[in-house]
C-alpha cells in the first residue's frame, strides 16, 4: 500500500466511524505543555506532580 492510498484510507475512516480520538489528543497535548513549560527549571518529580494534580 502506497502512503497516498493509506492517507485517502486515514482519510474515509475519520469520517465514516462514529468515534473519535479527539479526548486522548487533547490529553497528550496537555501534557507536553507541561512539559515544555518546565523544560531545564524543574526535575522529573515535579513533573510527575503537576500531571497527576491536573487528573
Amino acid at each position: 500500500m502506497s502512503f497516498v492510498n493509506g492517507i485517502g484510507s486515514d482519510l474515509v475512516a475519520g469520517l465514516s466511524l462514529p468515534f473519535s480520538s479527539g479526548a486522548v489528543e487533547g490529553q497528550v497535548n496537555r501534557i507536553k505543555m507541561l512539559k515544555r513549560q518546565m523544560f531545564g527549571r524543574a526535575g522529573l518529580d515535579l513533573l510527575r506532580k503537576r500531571v497527576l494534580l491536573a487528573a
